[in-house]
């Protein structure tokens, strides 16, 4: 399909939100008793929803959230509190269902899976699903963080990963990712994508200090000089250039739910420049997004914003798992609930709401 062209995805078909349906849901939230539109962005996701499935009969009970692991090796440059051993260990909790998404997702009804994309270690545990393009990325302060060819490979493998998902009767996906060094990287594409600097939108991620930060903030710039990374780069390249496994594998996730029509869920800023790099390549997949919170990450709301999408939940998140995506579940829940059931104006006696310009 022409869209993919650039992406040599040409056995990928992208699936198109229903209009029709579109106008339907619009009307069904109008016949709710209640004042027009009070719901606010709940009432515009329920409609989105709609839209995606092609019908106003939507269901989300079955959810997942993919948690793509990957190593980085621009952690050599001491931007982190921790070491990569990290990474490895915290995907085996996720894997044996014990890490923070697992216990947060139980309540959301959400099931999770780890997903070794490119971790310098191997996991053996049962619960992982192995997708490792390599081990660990280069080190994007002295060269390339992969090779074109890497990238595409871990974005076919997000794309793939939604189908397979999919195939399991999933209706939703949460996205979400562990790496060691990841802020780093996303903070790298961030400046390009945003054409902003640095030190603009360069956070203390898992926890720096002041002189950590300042390290940090270095290393990325010294990172988009050495690969010559500016915004006319191709996203792929970009990818490449500044990126990491788990970051070109949610890119995958992103444009897998314009192709097999699932809704996708944004989590922080990770999730969040994945989302926009998949915007890059396909606009259209934007329409089966949805930004969940605005993450602490200095650039979170500047690349929303450039998606174009509005975040829901404000409440000082940057935990990362697909956590923050996960706490949105019970406010689409409650939303698609009151969508359903709600009595409606020709219900009661009371006159239906007109809009007023």
């Amino acid at each position: 399909m022409k869209e993919f062209e650039n992406l040599e995805l040409e056995n990928f078909v992208l699936k198109k939100t229903d209009t029709s349906v579109i106008n339907q849901a619009k009307k069904h939230w109008d016949s709710i008793a209640k004042p027009l539109g009070s719901l606010g962005q709940l009432e515009e996701l329920v409609i989105q929803l709609a839209g995606i499935f092609g019908t106003e009969d939507v269901h989300i009970d079955r959810r997942c959230a993919l948690i793509a692991c990957a190593d980085n090796g621009v952690v050599a440059e001491g931007v982190t509190q921790s070491d990569s051993a990290v990474t490895a260990s915290v995907a085996r909790e996720i894997a044996a269902g014990k890490s923070n998404i697992n216990i947060m997702g139980a309540a959301a009804n959400v099931d999770v899976y780890a997903v070794d994309v490119g971790m310098l270690h191997d996991v053996d545990c049962e619960g992982i699903i192995r997708r490792k393009v390599a081990r660990g990325t280069g080190n994007i302060a002295k060269e390339p963080a992969m090779s074109k060819e890497q990238a595409l490979q871990a974005v076919q493998t997000g794309i793939s990963l939604v189908g397979e998902m999919k195939d399991r009767g999933y209706q939703l996906i949460v996205t979400g990712e562990m790496g060691i060094g990841n802020t780093t990287t996303s903070s790298a594409l961030a400046a390009v994508l945003l054409e902003k600097s640095a030190a603009e939108v360069t956070g203390r991620g898992a926890g720096l200090t002041i002189q950590g930060l300042r390290r940090k903030i270095e290393t990325v710039e010294k990172a988009i000089a050495v690969n010559h990374a500016t915004v006319q780069d191709e996203p792929l390249l970009l990818l490449a250039k500044l990126g990491g496994f788990d970051i070109a594998a949610m890119t995958g996730m992103f444009l897998g739910g314009a192709v097999y029509g699932l809704p996708v869920l944004i989590d922080g800023i990770i999730s969040s420049v994945a989302a926009l790099l998949a915007y890059r390549l396909v606009p259209a997949c934007r329409e089966f997004m949805i930004a969940t919170h605005i993450t602490e990450e200095p650039a979170g709301k500047a690349v929303l914003a450039l998606l174009g999408l509005k975040p829901v939940i404000h409440a000082g998140l940057y935990l990362g798992e697909g956590t923050g995506a996960v706490c949105m579940l019970p406010l689409l829940d409650i939303a698609l609930h009151e969508y359903r059931y709600a009595h409606r104006f020709a219900q009661t006696d009371i006159a239906q709401y007109e809009r007023l310009t």
